[in-house]
C-alpha cells in the first residue's frame, strides 16, 4: 500500500481532541480497531455553495490516502479532497441545537448557512 503518514511540515488536516473522542466512539461502536480504521473525510460536488463536505468510517486506508493522525484518531483523505481540505481543522460539536463534526476550512470562500457546504 501506497498510504503515507503525513510530516509535521506539510500543511494537514487537524484534529481537536473531542472530534478524535467522538472519531473513536464511532469505531468502536462499528467494531473497527482505531489502529487500522479511522474516518474518511472528502469533498464532493453539490451542496447549496457548490461542494459538500463526505464523512465515513473505514476500516483501512486505501492507495494514496493521506493518512493524519492526532490524539489517538485517524482521518483518511483522499489526494483530490486534500487540495480542498488542506489546513482544515476537524471539531465536534454537542451544543443543545446542534451535534456533530464541524469543518473549520481556510480554503472555503464561503459557507452555508448549514455548515455542510462551502465554495473554494
Amino acid at each position: 500500500m501506497a498510504t503515507e503518514v503525513e510530516s509535521p511540515s506539510i500543511a494537514k488536516i487537524h484534529l481537536t481532541e473531542r472530534a478524535a473522542r467522538q472519531i473513536r466512539v464511532l469505531l468502536e461502536k462499528e467494531g473497527v480497531s482505531p489502529d487500522v480504521g479511522g474516518l474518511r473525510v472528502g469533498v464532493q460536488g453539490g451542496g447549496c455553495s457548490g461542494l459538500s463536505y463526505a464523512m465515513r468510517l473505514d476500516t483501512q486506508p486505501r492507495d494514496r490516502d493521506k493518512i493524519f493522525e492526532e490524539h489517538g484518531a485517524r482521518i483518511f483523505v483522499d489526494p483530490k479532497s486534500y487540495l480542498y481540505l488542506s489546513g482544515t481543522t476537524l471539531e465536534y460539536e454537542e451544543t443543545l441545537m446542534r451535534q456533530g463534526f464541524v469543518f473549520q476550512n481556510p480554503n472555503a470562500a464561503r459557507n452555508c448557512g448549514c455548515g455542510s457546504s462551502f465554495t473554494a
